[in-house]
């Protein structure tokens, strides 16, 4: 079955530590993905996202027209940075993958796992 990994995180927390490991910290991104690629458990699809003062949110305006505006939705510390697409027999497995992305590990990151919708 397929499950959504949502990598979620405070920005200015990801950028510091950024700043602090450099490098480094792409080589335990790096070494996550090759772990998980070789075990199967990575499914086709999934994206970094980049900063969400880059986003533009479309919603209902209250004309009845539609609005759009810059940012995200709402005003939160914690954004979602990250979507990753798993392969795993069930949420438990997905789980247990999930608790291993560096960003948990390392305390800067939460991530939320949902199974996707069959088609």
């Amino acid at each position: 079955m397929r499950y959504a990994m949502l990598v979620c995180g405070d920005m200015s927390a990801w950028e510091k530590r950024v700043a602090e490991v450099g490098p480094r910290d792409g080589e335990e991104l790096g070494a996550w993905f090759a772990k998980w690629g070789a075990a199967g458990k990575l499914a086709e699809g999934g994206a970094e996202l980049e900063h969400p003062r880059t986003a533009k949110t479309v919603r209902l305006g209250g004309d009845g027209g539609l609005a759009v505006s810059d940012g995200p939705y709402v005003e939160l510390k914690e954004v979602v940075g990250g979507v990753i697409l798993l392969e795993a027999a069930d949420i438990d497995e997905a789980t247990t993958i999930a608790a291993t992305w560096p960003g948990v590990v390392n305390g800067i990151a939460t991530v939320e796992v949902r199974p996707v919708r069959a088609e």
